[in-house]
């Protein structure tokens, strides 16, 4: 298994969620409608950014995303490499918090961390925001008791400590051929580079979010979930943006995508009960895979009812 990078092969449809930052009535109300449409073959991948700093449902989005995985899992067909998780800058940033201890400057480190939003971590385990201040002018040896009772925190709360264990820097598919590849990434990437050496550039980075330069010869398209400037959602170009502000009062977006980066769909999430679903690139309808058309049809579709009450990773 790659600890790194997902790779997601070639499947029939590819559903990407973009930062959902504690907002759980947008994202009930997306589940309800991926239920109902996601098919045998298909992936599903959450581009991270799950909680919200002024959310106060944090717990609950963390519920919802482990009894929807937990329910997909029940499903004939569906196998645990079908569903992926990105770390988004906050993930990023709680990994990093787990380890400050060995950070040369933790006071300096701990306030990087807090603008990319780790403090919506802080407070899914209950821990102070002036405390952990406190914490991090202290010595080596107090961080380190104190990481040790946040990674107790985690591990005590089912199903948290594998879910962020399982999350990907970023996710790609096999086109195929010589076919170019789609890049799903959390929230940036630096087009000068390549996958293996972006390092901080997947979740910080000044280089513009574009597909130019050698991202250019390796990609069809590059899709992020996440924009730090909350810049709306971006879908006119190769390098896709499906952040339209979900937790800072903007909807929720998924976009599906075929493995070669074709928009086919997208839906759009107001609130629960308010959703929209259009379709984005009729003519990318059939060209979801080399099967023959037959096979194609035979995929069934996976509806799902009653998964709020399963929770648990798999």
């Amino acid at each position: 298994m790659n600890e790194k990078f997902a790779e997601l092969g070639t499947p029939r449809r590819i559903w990407t969620i973009s930062a959902i930052h504690g907002d759980i009535d947008r994202l009930t109300t997306l589940h309800d409608h991926l239920a109902t449409r996601f098919q045998v073959r298909d992936r599903l991948v959450y581009l991270g950014n799950y909680l919200g700093v002024e959310s106060r449902h944090n717990a609950a989005v963390m519920d919802e995303i482990l009894a929807f995985r937990a329910a997909l899992l029940a499903k004939t067909g569906v196998e645990p490499s079908d569903i992926t998780f990105l770390r988004g800058p906050a993930e990023e940033a709680w990994q990093r918090l787990l380890r400050l201890q060995f950070a040369p400057l933790p006071h300096q480190m701990l306030e990087k961390l807090l603008a990319s939003g780790v403090e919506s971590y802080l407070r899914l385990y209950g821990v102070s925001v002036n405390d952990t201040r406190s914490i991090a002018r202290a010595g080596s040896l107090a961080i380190t008791r104190w990481t040790n009772n946040l990674r107790a925190l985690q591990r005590n709360a089912p199903g948290h400590e594998k879910l962020m264990f399982s999350t990907r820097r970023a996710a790609y598919t096999n086109a195929g051929g010589d076919q170019k590849r789609l890049l799903l990434v959390p929230a940036s990437f630096d087009a000068n580079r390549s996958l293996d050496d972006q390092g901080e550039a997947l979740w910080w980075s000044a280089s513009p979010f574009s597909v130019t330069g050698r991202a250019q010869a390796a990609y069809n398209r590059i899709v992020r979930g996440f924009d730090s400037v909350n810049g709306g959602a971006d879908l006119d170009d190769l390098a896709v943006t499906l952040d339209g502000g979900c937790g800072r009062g903007g909807p929720l977006v998924c976009g599906c995508f075929t493995p070669a980066g074709k928009l086919v769909d997208l839906i759009v999430t107001g609130g629960r009960g308010a959703i929209e679903s259009v379709p984005y690139e009729r003519e990318a309808a059939n060209d979801f895979h080399n099967e023959p058309q037959q096979q194609q049809k035979a995929a069934p579709t996976v509806v799902i009812a009653g998964y709020e009450a399963r929770v648990g990773v798999a």
